[in-house]
């Protein structure tokens, strides 16, 4: 932890816990604390939790009351669910997730009435091959049953988590930020210091704005009104199609349909057209309740409207992650197509790369450079997975949604989505070995250790107990090499974690009497991870590949110092 986040500062007039001293009448309290996440939504409570896994210090305003209260942004694919695993908590979200854990697939049909239609795709993982390249696997778990489970643990781990609390200022200075928050309930002031700010304030961002980060895009794509209601009858007429999501396709009455408990709670997405002069006010219940059942086949269907919710689909990316002690993070640095849901999950992913680095720099063990990879690594995944989400949009014929004339469909409803999902790579940023103009989603899906890609999963046995590789990526960089070491990796690796204050795991990995990991069946570590067996290779926290060596070196030790200070932006 950075010393300068609790030291005393005598112009603090606080209690030891951080709260105003009541014996002080000279204004409003001031805490101390090294990260201020703003939005406590998804990315922000994900922010918390990485922050908390890792042992610092954070506190998180949110100007909403409590978490989400509508069903949405609920598909979390696989490298999302890696990252909760690691985290503690895959368990109990496929608990709040079990309602749908048994739809799969994407229906597109004129109306849901005979057989009429075709599947996108019926499973999200047919035939089960996902296993191959990964411990988990997609989760369908709505954004108002996701984010009291983070919130549940993110405050467990100590997190200082403040709902109906809103920014009202704040103003960053090279050794630090400063900012107001206001209780909306009590309408007390107080001042945050932080070493930094994390913006996970939204696609308005007030943050970003202040800060006069620009975006680049196409902007606007499309407006749709989110509709929840109730229809008994509605779960006979779908009866055994068990879908994530069903675009209904009369030019009429286009939309989605969203199940929320294959019963009687629904979702239904209609497009708007607030360009052309369409308002909100327009969507009636009696409106909304003629859509729905035209667009489904059904006259009489029961329909009771329970709420309704407008949103913009965008295509925006930040010019910058970064404005000295202010990063962005999540819709406040990249809106995109919901279709596929990659905007939540590529937030999600930001708070996870974030994390680590703002440890390791408050932890005193890597330089302030550091941070600059934030940028260098998520923008342009960003980029890249902004554009195939449009795309996707495009293959899906999402209501309301025109894409301009010629553009096309990205290849085929399901080209390509893995390599999005867990094969992006940074080909610049905290990595050694990496090709600068390498594509940031690969033509096809590879994940061989090559540094900037994730790491290989791979089954192993940890002292009996059967886990993957990735379960091993989480609070320090990690060294796998192999039990037979002719070039002493392991050893080189230990007197250097001795010696500094970087954290470094080191594991042999084979059938050796000294292996710490021992591969379920036949398979070669080293060919797994695209290395020889006299090679070892260096895996972050975030269990990206940082840096290999293909074979043994005259000095691993010096190797081994030498990549670390470099990635580590050390002094």
């Amino acid at each position: 932890m950075n010393p300068r986040a609790d030291q005393t500062d005598p112009s603090d007039r606080t209690g030891p816990s951080g709260t105003a001293d009541p014996s002080d009448p000279s204004g409003p309290s001031i805490h101390r604390v090294p990260v201020l996440i703003v939005g406590g939504s998804l990315v922000g409570l994900s922010t918390s939790l990485f922050l908390g896994r890792l042992g610092v210090r954070h506190m998180v305003v949110e100007r909403h009351a409590g978490t989400s209260i509508h069903p949405r942004g609920r598909g979390n694919n696989v490298r999302t669910m890696e990252l909760f695993r690691t985290a503690g908590v895959e368990p109990m979200i496929r608990q709040a997730s079990a309602t749908l854990a048994g739809n799969h697939g994407i229906l597109q049909t004129p109306t849901l009435v005979g057989d009429a239609g075709e599947w996108l795709f019926k499973e999200i993982d047919p035939g089960g091959g996902l296993a191959r390249f990964s411990s988990s696997s997609w989760c369908l778990c709505s954004q108002n049953d996701l984010e009291p489970v983070l919130l549940e643990h993110a405050t467990r781990l100590g997190g200082d988590l403040r709902y109906g609390t809103e920014l009202m200022s704040f103003d960053s200075e090279p050794s630090g930020v400063n900012a107001v928050v206001k209780s909306r309930e009590t309408g007390e002031h107080t001042t945050i210091r932080a070493d930094y700010l994390v913006a996970a304030d939204g696609p308005r961002s007030p943050v970003r704005e202040q800060l006069g980060i620009g975006r680049s895009g196409p902007g606007d794509l499309f407006s749709n009104v989110s509709i929840t209601f109730r229809s008994r009858r509605l779960a006979d007429v779908v009866g055994e199609r068990r879908f994530i999501v069903c675009y209904l396709t009369d030019p009429d009455a286009d939309g989605a349909l969203l199940p929320v408990d294959n019963r009687e709670n629904w979702v239904f997405h209609a497009p708007w057209h607030p360009e052309l002069g369409e308002t909100l006010e327009e969507f009636t219940d009696e409106r909304c309740v003629e859509h729905i059942r035209r667009a489904v086949g059904v006259a009489d269907l029961d329909v009771e409207i329970t709420g309704r919710a407008p949103w913009r689909a965008a295509q925006r990316v930040a010019r910058s992650y970064r404005s000295g002690r202010v990063f962005l993070a999540g819709d406040s640095a990249h809106e995109m197509s919901p279709t596929g849901a990659f905007g939540s999950n590529t937030g999600i992913q930001d708070a996870h790369n974030l994390a680590w680095k703002l440890a390791a720099v408050l932890g005193g063990w890597a330089g302030e450079g550091l941070l600059d990879t934030y940028d260098a690594e998520r923008r342009p995944v960003a980029e890249a997975t902004s554009a195939r989400a449009a795309a996707r949009s495009v293959e899906h014929s999402h209501p309301g949604f025109a894409p301009p004339p010629g553009a096309g469909g990205g290849g085929g409803p399901q080209r390509g989505i893995l390599n999005v999902a867990l094969g992006y790579r940074y080909p610049q940023g905290a990595v050694l070995g990496t090709d600068p103009a390498a594509a940031v989603v690969p033509e096809r899906l590879d994940l061989s250790g090559e540094p900037g890609s994730r790491a290989p999963h791979m089954a192993v046995r940890h002292r009996g107990e059967p886990i993957s590789t990735l379960d091993l990526y989480e609070r320090s960089f990690v060294l796998l090499s192999s039990a037979d070491d002719p070039a002493g990796w392991h050893e080189a690796a230990v007197r250097l974690a001795d010696g500094t204050s970087v954290p470094l795991t080191s594991y042999r990995v084979g059938a050796g009497a000294d292996a710490e990991l021992t591969p379920e069946g036949d398979a070669d570590w080293s060919a797994v991870h695209g290395t020889t067996p006299g090679g070892a290779v260096l895996v972050r926290p975030d269990g990206f590949v940082a840096w290999r060596s293909s074979g043994p070196v005259p000095d691993a030790g010096t190797a081994l110092r030498e990549a670390l200070a470099t990635l580590l932006a050390a002094d």
